[in-house]
């Protein structure tokens, strides 16, 4: 998310190497070895993570998405079975997070997430389509490391670690890890996160797959204010031939998802008034277009962003 992306921080860090080659071949290994559940495309939510880290800040943060024009499920009669297809479909999702700065080089996150989210195994093919109801789905932790902060009119360069793990037992747990870019312009700003997915774990039949996902937002400051910026998710559902497809992979093929729309934010002071640096407040309100068949036609993004 955008936040306070112009708040840059004043002190340029050396990149620690052997550090960095140690964390990337240790997430690496995780990645890419183990076993997880069969499961459609991790599809995070609709976020842009940026590298703006402040020792003592915390900031509370609500993302929320609602999605309409779900794609209709496929199901096919295999001996008298039915078998459905397993994309990762959603009605409506809500993440309440606290993210606290650490350093001028780390910054964490917790959080938990709400979703109204379809049926898995549905009782009959009249129920394909049906959803749950909104219920407390997962939770999860994350960390960013900047190793080379964002200055004014420059560029930066980090690491996320995220961990997210699901309330029910039977569903596989995500481990999310890649890099940050950002770049700042004078009044233009480019930010992308480009991130490996590995699900953990799981009652179901085992897939040792990794999923590509990013999320990109290309920004303009308009005035004071308000910011205006044209932001991309998606995820490519198993890179290569990862892993081992299930029954419902071989049926129906891998489900990749991909969005881009505008989205407005506006961000203010409160407490002391719009000048005030201590506490502000961020919201954001955008409209993301489907771009393939996969993915719901139309997702509606809100965000509020506090920081104290």
């Amino acid at each position: 998310m955008l936040g306070n992306s112009y708040h840059a921080c004043s002190t340029r860090w050396k990149f620690d190497w052997e550090g960095l080659v140690w964390v990337v071949s240790v997430v690496t290994g995780v990645l890419f070895t183990g076993s997880a559940a069969v499961s459609g495309p991790a599809i995070g939510q609709f976020e842009v993570k940026n590298l703006n880290a402040t020792p003592g800040e915390i900031e509370f943060q609500s993302q929320n998405a609602h999605m309409s024009g779900n794609p209709k499920r496929d199901l096919r009669n295999v001996d008298g079975e039915i078998e459905y297809d397993d994309n990762s479909v959603a009605k409506q999702r809500h993440a309440l997070e606290l993210e606290f700065g650490i350093t001028h080089r780390f910054k964490s996150r917790i959080g938990i997430e709400y979703e109204k989210e379809r049926l898995d195994d549905p009782e009959n093919p009249g129920q394909a389509d049906e959803f749950n109801d909104m219920e407390l789905s997962e939770i999860g932790a994350e960390i960013i490391w900047v190793l080379d902060p964002i200055e004014e009119n420059d560029w930066g360069f980090g690491l996320v670690a995220e961990y997210e793990k699901p309330l029910e037992d039977e569903e596989a747990s995500v481990l999310v890890f890649g890099p940050l870019f950002q770049i700042e312009r004078e009044k233009w700003w480019s930010i992308i996160n480009l991130y490996l997915v590995k699900h953990l774990g799981g009652d179901r039949p085992r897939d040792e797959k990794v999923d590509f996902a990013y999320a990109t937002q290309f920004g303009r400051v308009l005035n004071q204010d308000w910011q205006l910026a044209l932001e991309a998710y998606g995820t490519v559902d198993r890179i290569g031939d990862t892993g081992n497809a299930g029954e419902e992979a071989e049926l129906f093929g891998d489900h990749n998802q991909h969005r881009l729309g505008p989205v407005f934010y506006y961000t203010g002071g409160f407490g002391g008034g719009a000048s005030d640096d201590d506490s502000s407040v961020s919201i954001g309100v955008g409209f993301l277009v489907g771009l393939n068949d996969n993915t719901p036609d139309t997702t509606l993004k809100w965000s509020v962003e506090v920081e104290f």
